[in-house]
């Protein structure tokens, strides 16, 4: 089957987001309609992982696939230590930087028909991508049908207790921006709501360096 490229999909390989990751730098925002600004961690995204990240990689059991993988420095670091792990994104030249740093990718979005459905020991959800798409309900349906039956899911949340659906578009500050795209922000509280109603269970918390995260069975 064909992976069909979406206008969300569309959005993220836009100017400038894939600006700032061939580069590797800032500065980038989600920007709401109201002129709200989000910053995006494009520089933390491209380096080595930090120790925030480390707490995620220690709780990789298995087959690791990485939703939303961007530059790829948590598959690179798994494939390092020898953890079967494979990164989905829409952005090809997230999927290249993934690639070069010694990980595996696909250009795809994670509603697209992926290997070894139903097979993955631990799927991620990191740096906001419980935000993807927009109803974050059915992305963590769609990681239920990706995942083991015995399987685990890390999501990183926002450290607020908020819950938010609203329209984007990625901006760089200086005039640049993307096309309008749905994306989702969820606190812990949130998150365990809608991870219950898709078949999850709350199996841990804990924050490391400013950044929160919860871990879900099935």
């Amino acid at each position: 089957m064909t992976a069909q490229v979406t206008e969300p999909a569309l959005a993220w390989r836009a100017d400038p987001y894939a600006e700032a990751l061939r580069s590797g730098r800032g500065p980038l925002y989600l920007r709401r309609g109201d002129g709200w600004l989000l910053p995006l961690e494009v520089e933390r995204w491209c380096a080595e992982p930090d120790a925030a990240d480390a707490t995620v990689l220690t709780r990789c059991a298995g087959r690791v696939l990485d939703i939303g993988c961007g530059p790829g420095r948590l598959v690179a670091a798994l494939a390092a230590r020898g953890q079967r792990a494979l990164g989905v994104d829409v952005t090809p030249e997230a999927v290249d930087r993934t690639v070069r740093a010694g990980g595996r990718a696909l250009c795809r979005s994670v509603f697209d028909p992926l290997p070894d459905e139903g097979r993955w020991d631990t799927v991620l959800l990191i740096d906001g991508n419980i935000g993807i798409g927009g109803d974050p309900g059915a992305l963590l349906r769609r990681a239920a049908e990706l995942a083991s039956p015995v399987g685990s899911l890390l999501v990183e949340v926002a450290t607020a207790d908020v819950d938010e659906r609203v329209e984007v578009h990625v901006d760089d500050g200086r005039g640049g921006r993307g096309t309008p795209f749905r994306w989702a922000r969820l606190g812990t509280r949130a998150l365990c709501v809608e991870a219950s109603d898709a078949g999850w269970t709350r199996s841990l918390t804990w924050r490391a360096s400013g950044r929160a995260f919860v871990g879900l069975r099935r």
